[in-house]
Formats: structure tokens, sequence, C-alpha cells
């Protein structure tokens, strides 16, 4: 006996819900969670690079602007050759000395006259300088004994040019030391007195009608003996720049 045709099975349509099933009720569910990526994938974030660009860009042009100097200070050296100005003491006449010894001290007058020879050895600069003051002094180590002070006013030299200044000083019932004042009139009477001059001024340079700032600068001429100079010999100066400096 034949059995009967199998009915085809019914599909169940999308979102179809089974009455006979039991009811579930709703759940919180967590919010789901990003996957956690090793170090190695994270990206890096570039730090201070503005900065990096910044600085080679500032070292850059600092080194470009050290050069451009040095560049302008080679041409300027090369056509201008600039040398610095000579000083040298023409002559120191002392026209009185005298050592008085007194019941309260012993007292120094004296009276001189120096004469102090600049020179400007250049070809294309000039130099401008302002009020020089000069200190004159006999004597070396713990005797030396200042004969005072004046002011020369200042004036400029032209290239090339020589120029004398004339410095007179002078003191008056200046009270020394009983043993220097007596040391200092015999070496005076066998003129192997010592003298020396130190002068301070600011020196001004000039090119192609600009003038270039004022430095200051102390010329000094330590210890000249007097037979020295009446012999003709002109003693050069030092010239003290900037207070460390010493160029002779």
């Amino acid at each position: 006996m034949s059995k009967p045709p199998l009915k085809p099975v019914l599909q169940k349509p999308p979102g179809y819900k089974d009455p006979s099933a039991p009811a579930v009720k709703p759940g919180f569910r967590p919010p789901p969670r990003k996957p956690v990526l090793p170090p190695s994938f994270h990206p890096k974030k570039r730090r201070g690079g503005c900065c990096r660009v910044c600085c080679c860009c500032f070292c850059i042009f600092f080194l470009i602007l050290i050069l451009l100097l040095l560049i302008c200070g080679a041409v300027f050296y090369l056509w201008f050759d600039p040398k610095l100005p000579g000083f040298h003491v023409q002559s120191v006449r002392i026209s009185r000395f005298n050592v008085t010894n007194k019941p309260d001290g012993t007292y120094l007058d004296a009276q001189t006259t120096t004469r102090l020879e600049v020179k400007n050895p250049n070809a294309k600069m000039t130099y401008y300088y302002g009020n020089t003051e000069v200190d004159v002094s006999v004597g070396e180590g713990g005797d030396e004994t200042e004969l005072g002070t004046t002011t020369v006013h200042g004036f400029t030299m032209g290239k090339q040019n020589t120029t004398s200044l004339k410095v007179e000083t002078k003191v008056i019932n200046k009270l020394v030391d009983d043993g220097v004042g007596t040391r200092l009139q015999a070496r005076y009477r066998s003129k192997s007195l010592r003298v020396s001059v130190e002068a301070r001024t600011k020196i001004g340079l000039g090119v192609a009608g600009l003038k270039i700032g004022m430095v200051g600068v102390t010329v000094k001429c330590d210890g000249i003996a007097l037979k020295r100079l009446d012999g003709g010999d002109m003693p050069k100066c030092v010239i003290n720049m900037l207070k460390w400096l010493n160029i002779h």
C-alpha cells in the first residue's frame, strides 16, 4: 500500500515570533568594547617639529650674518688698511722743582711743561678726539708723586697728520713724606728723575665723511728718564683699550 505524499515544510517569514515560545525579558547590554591594539599600532604624535625648524632657520641666518660681517670686515681692512694712532713723549720740562722742609712737614712746589706727539698714519681715515685729561707724575714705586692734572680740548686729526699737544701742570705746597722729598730733589738735580704721563680720552673714527663711535682709551707713558728725553729720544706710549687690551 503506497504512503501518502509528504507536505512541504513552510518557511517562517523574517521577524516571526513563535507565540508558544516563552517570553524572554530584555536585558541591559553593555556597549561593545573597542579592540585593544598593541603599542606599535598607535600613531606617534610629532612634537617639537616647529621648534626644530625655527632653530635650524635661526642658526642658518646667524651663520650667514657672521659670514657677511667677516666679508665686510675683510673688504674694509683691505681697502682702508686701518692703523692705530701713535703717541710719543716729545719733551718734559720741569721749570720749577722746589722741596722745602718746614716744621710741620715737607712741601713740594713744581711746574712742568710736557709735549705729546700724536700721529695719524692712515691715508684714508681721520681721527676725532674728545677732551683729554692728562696726569703728570715723577718718581717710581713708593716715591711716585703727582705733579698735577690738566685737560686738553678735543681736536680732529686729518689723514697722515701729526699733532703736538702742550700739557702744563703745577702743584703748590704739596705735602710729601720727608724721605720722598729728599730723594726726589736729589734725582732732579742729577737728572735721573723719571717722569710718567697718563692721558685719558675718547677716540672716534672718520671714514668717507662718516663719523664712527667714540671709544674710551688710556695712554700710558711710564718711567721715562729725563736724560733720555734730553738726548732727543721720543719714547712710545702704550694704548689701553677696554681696560684690559694693551697696544704698543
